[in-house]
């Protein structure tokens, strides 16, 4: 063995929100008997699938702490190169389906810091470290410029996120400042608009202006018109519509607060055809509450290739609910969020298991973050097309410029993933 867990501790560190969180610390000798220490943080989200594994153990994130003194001693001297055993340890070491005697969040600071720690022992970037030395590819940014739903507050739009997708960009750094000029228009066009406007900011740093759902996406239509014409790469607009959180169970509605508005399924599927059609959305998340594997199929029948349809909470990174989706033919695209299935390995199984059905994976930020800036470096070792992780704000920009900098590393053999 050549990279030895030797040591593990953890501390409570601050989220995006002001909430607490988990970041655990790896330490791993190598060959040469140095210790390399590896770093991960846990995010946290709001808006959640009700399939997602539990974040903290009862206690919340002192318990967390507790429980990684405990573990510390059961995978000391483990071969950290070894990252399926190390996952596999952390589900015995937990002993339930849903992680909730450790909290998913707490296995998964352990198992990347572990994967962080192992890549360093071996003097490799993550990203060479877990892809292997064939070509790399890089993802399109997927960005949030207009927040709404559990995101925002006040009389802020009923839907979730409204994104922006530089399809036209040929490098990840064009990519990254061109859906910074989307935000930055977007600022000016409200701002111009409504000279009250607060220049008030949703969770993940995006606009969140006094607006109904369909005027916040006329003003993102034209705002990415206006930025591809200036800038010479096409952007797309796209939504997040987090249905789930609009969804009445018991009426079997999706309530509309904003505008007092009520679509029954049919109502709903329909509405959502009507903004792919009119504002030519390239990828539409969640648009139907979390059970509705029947509504996704056939949305994502009728737009064909027109429009990504991406599931978030339905599958919440779980084989087993993706496998459903495969069977169903629901969605074409699915969120990859590695906090909610608790460790490396099993968001990596998640990943292959929609590239061999011809799903999208979509490496994703949650909206309670941190700096740590992991997810670019699974986006680009693992060849995902897309990655979902905000426009501004220090936790956002930890990841998108990591990118930048991994497209530097790549240098002339750097190239953008393929969208179709």
């Amino acid at each position: 063995m050549t990279a030895v867990i030797s040591s593990l501790k953890a501390r409570k560190i601050l989220d995006s929100r002001g909430n607490p969180t988990i970041e655990v610390v790896v330490g791993v000798r190598d060959a040469r008997g140095e210790v390399c220490y590896g770093r991960a943080a846990a995010p946290s989200g709001a808006s959640k699938g009700k399939l997602e594994v539990v974040d903290f153990p009862a206690g919340g994130v002192d318990k967390a702490l507790e429980k990684v003194g405990e573990i510390a001693p059961r995978l000391s001297g483990i071969d950290a190169s070894d990252q399926a055993r190390v996952d596999e340890m952390l589900h015995e070491l937990d002993g339930t389906p849903n992680l909730s005697v450790l909290g998913g969040n707490t296995t998964v600071a352990i198992s990347l810091a572990v994967a962080k720690a192992a890549a360093l022992a071996k003097q490799m970037p993550l990203y060479r470290y877990l892809g292997g030395s064939g070509d790399l590819t890089l993802p399109y940014p997927l960005g949030n410029v207009i927040g709404g739903g559990k995101h925002a507050g006040g009389y802020a739009p009923d839907i979730q996120e409204y994104l922006v997708v530089p399809v036209g960009a040929r490098r990840a750094s064009d990519a990254v400042f061109t859906n910074a000029q989307v935000h930055r228009k977007l600022g000016q066009m409200f701002s111009e608009a409504n000279p009250s406007f607060t220049r008030g900011k949703s969770d993940e740093g995006a606009w969140s202006p006094n607006i109904c759902n369909e005027g916040a996406l006329e003003f993102l239509a034209e705002a990415c018109e206006k930025v591809s014409a200036e800038t010479g790469v096409e952007v797309r607009p796209a939504l997040d519509v987090a249905a789930s959180s609009l969804y009445d169970a018991e009426r079997k509605v999706y309530a509309y607060k904003r505008e007092a508005v009520t679509r029954d399924p049919g109502e709903q599927l329909e509405f959502i055809l009507d903004l792919i059609e009119r504002f030519k959305l390239f990828y539409v998340e969640d648009p139907l509450h979390e059970e509705d594997f029947e509504g996704f199929a056939e949305l994502t029948r009728k737009v064909g290739k027109d429009c990504f349809i991406c599931g978030d909470d339905i599958f919440v990174t779980n084989v087993s609910r993706i496998r459903m989706g495969i069977r169903s033919k629901a969605a074409n695209a699915i969120i990859i969020k590695p906090n909610q299935i608790g460790t490396l390995t099993d968001t990596f199984k998640a990943v292959e298991l929609a590239r061999r059905n011809k799903y999208m994976p979509v490496i994703s930020h949650r909206s309670g973050e941190t700096t740590d800036e992991t997810i670019a470096h699974l986006a680009v070792a693992w060849r995902c097309p897309m990655i979902k992780t905000g426009v501004v704000g220090g936790e956002r920009i930890a990841k998108l410029n990591e990118l930048i900098r991994i497209e530097e590393d790549l240098g002339d053999r750097a190239r953008m993933s393929g969208l179709r």
